[in-house]
Formats: structure tokens, C-alpha cells, sequence
């Protein structure tokens, strides 16, 4: 039985190996920012006029093997036991049958993890009409499967994530108020990070969302 305890364990040791040469190389191909103010990590952003033509949900694979292809869990199955409060219970297979989750757009408690969703912050959808179209495969894989940030994927209620959809924060941001400066600080991380674009009425949202969080801030790395 897999256990979160073996995993902490396996990572901790990881990270305590010098890195090699192949690896530090890697490491400096990611272009780390210092933390900017909201308002200002809003104004960073591309504008473009967004399409969603040609776009196709499979054109987005996942979820694959994860980070640890050895450990036979999927993206999936790593963000939920990354984010439970508690040791999760994990069967044969990668199967997890309990665990505590705190679901923050709505501020909802979970032990089942039937009841959450892996959200992607930036829809799928919305990083395709934001500049996703034009990626290749591996690309969009990779997107789809983000665990070197912290925010790209959470672990949240299905049904405030289903309630979001494909929406931008001109269209849904989470029902629980207090949620609403950090999710506007992770979107616009994200979309900093891989690059992606803001039209016009997402830019109106994002800035006014801003102007009510003058303590949060935003700190991301570009993709690589």
C-alpha cells in the first residue's frame, strides 16, 4: 500500500542530492520572478482577442503518468494525495479512498475524494483561445499536467468547479469571498507562466479584482 508518508520520505531525499549538471542546466531554464503586487502582475499580461475555434478537449492528454512515472499514480491521483490534510489512504493501484481536502473556492471540507475535481486554474479551453491553439502536443500535455507550480492544478469541490467550467473571472470567480484575491493572484500567475494572453474583458476583470487585493501579490516561474 502506497502510503504519503513514503512519498514525503522518497521526495525529502530526493532534494537533498546535489543537483547534476543535466539537472542544474534544467533548473536555470525556468525564469524565476520576484513577488509583484497584484495590480501590477495583471498589467504584465499580452492582450489578444481570443478564439476557441478548432478546439478539442482531447487536444489537452491527460492525466498522465505524473511526476513519478515509477509510483503508478497519475496527475490526478499526486495532486489529491499532495493536498490532503490528513495521510490518505491509498490502495493497490493508486486507488485513494479517503483523505481530508479543503476545497478553498467555497471553503468546503472533503474526505471522499469522489467528491473533488483536479481544476486546471486556467481552464483548458481558455488557454487554448489564449494561446494554447498554437502549442505543440507535448506542449499541451505538459500544460495539462502542471505540478512544478503550486497553483496550476488544485484539488477542489466538483461542484464549484463545475460551476466554473471553462469560465474566465469576467464570467465566475469562487463563491466564498475571501477566496477571491488568492484565485485572482493564481490565475494570473498561470497565465504568466505559460504565456498566455488576456482579452479585454478578462483585463477589466482581473484589474478591478486587483484593486480590492492591494496586499496579495503574484510569483511565478515561466514554463519551460
Amino acid at each position: 500500500m502506497l502510503t504519503f508518508a513514503l512519498r514525503s520520505l522518497t521526495a525529502a531525499a530526493l532534494l537533498a542530492l546535489p543537483l547534476t549538471a543535466p539537472a542544474a542546466a534544467a533548473s536555470a531554464r525556468h525564469d524565476a520572478h520576484a513577488p509583484l503586487p497584484l495590480a501590477a502582475a495583471v498589467e504584465l499580461l499580452p492582450s489578444a482577442t481570443e478564439s476557441r475555434e478548432g478546439y478539442q478537449r482531447t487536444f489537452f492528454k491527460h492525466w498522465n503518468k505524473g511526476s513519478n512515472p515509477s509510483d503508478g499514480c497519475n496527475t490526478r491521483a499526486e495532486v489529491l494525495i499532495a493536498e490532503s490534510r490528513v495521510e490518505p489512504a491509498v490502495e493497490a493501484g493508486c486507488k485513494i479512498v479517503a483523505g481530508e481536502w479543503y476545497s478553498y473556492y467555497d471553503g468546503v471540507s472533503l474526505t471522499a475524494p469522489g467528491g473533488l475535481d483536479i481544476d486546471h486554474m486556467v481552464p483548458l479551453a481558455e488557454a487554448w483561445d489564449s494561446g494554447a491553439s498554437t502549442w505543440t502536443a507535448q506542449r499541451r500535455e505538459a500544460y495539462a499536467n502542471d505540478q512544478d507550480a503550486e497553483h496550476s492544478l488544485v484539488a477542489v469541490s466538483a461542484r464549484s468547479n463545475r460551476t466554473k467550467g471553462d469560465k474566465d473571472p469576467a464570467d465566475w470567480t469562487p463563491p466564498l469571498a475571501d477566496a477571491r484575491c488568492t484565485y485572482t493572484a493564481h490565475w494570473v500567475a498561470t497565465k504568466l507562466r505559460w504565456q498566455l494572453t488576456v482579452d479585454d474583458r478578462e483585463r477589466g476583470a482581473l484589474a478591478e479584482l486587483a484593486a480590492g487585493c492591494g496586499q496579495e501579490t503574484v510569483d511565478y516561474e515561466t514554463a519551460p
